[in-house]
């Protein structure tokens, strides 16, 4: 009989390993357009915006809700670089990071994905002679985000702007307003449902970077 046991056991762990790249490759769940789901998605945005705003580095915030969601076997984001026409620095912008007309100034984009998952686009502007060459070289030459590459700077993060892009619920759901009715087709997700501007600062409280985070509505994938 124990032999019999051990021999199933076997056999249950070769087949889960078996199954589970193909569970990784199965496109994640729809959400069902009624509202309760349309509930649960606001409180899922609202969650991983509180996220974002109570911890420094958006990269490691999005490999926490990749782990805690299942969003892919192995919870770690990488920064896809996206390469072509630098943009602009927004207006506003030198006074910002307070530097000078002739202070240059790097353009960095990339997309941040756990998996086949791209969770955030983000447009990043920053000063290189606030960061040490190790740092700079890293950023030209590799995919390494952004906030791990600077994570010695033990910089923080000031917020400019949380804005939701998108909203399952209509405004004023809660005071009353007429909710939408359920529908027999998936909810219908955007492209980007949040956007975050923030600058962040080295220790010594010195401005070195603003960045404009894009996220994207695989946020809320239910694989």
């Amino acid at each position: 009989m124990a032999q019999r046991i051990c021999r199933y056991s076997i056999i249950g762990v070769v087949s889960l390993a078996v199954a589970l790249p193909a569970l990784a490759k199965q496109p994640p769940q729809s959400w069902p357009d009624t509202v309760l789901s349309r509930t649960q998605a606001l409180a899922e945005l609202q969650t991983l915006n509180a996220e974002l705003l109570s911890h420094p580095s958006a990269t490691l915030t999005l490999e926490h809700w990749c782990s805690v969601h299942h969003l892919a076997l192995d919870a770690k984001v990488v920064a896809r670089r996206v390469h072509g026409e630098d943009k602009p620095l927004p207006d506003g912008a030198r006074a910002l990071l307070g530097i000078g007309p002739d202070e240059p100034v790097r353009y960095r984009r990339v997309a941040l994905s756990c998996g086949d998952v791209v969770l955030s686009d983000a447009d990043n502007w920053y000063v290189p002679s606030r960061l040490t060459a190790a740092m700079n070289q890293l950023l030209d030459n590799s995919d390494v985000p952004f906030g791990k590459v600077v994570q010695p700077l033990h910089f923080r993060r000031q917020t400019l702007s949380a804005e939701l892009l998108w909203s399952p619920l209509p405004e004023g759901w809660d005071s009353g307003a007429p909710l939408p009715p359920p529908s027999s087709a998936s909810l219908a997700i955007p492209d980007h449902v949040l956007q975050h501007r923030a600058v962040l600062y080295t220790a010594d409280n010195q401005p070195f970077s603003l960045v404009v985070e894009s996220y994207t509505g695989h946020v809320l994938s239910r694989p």
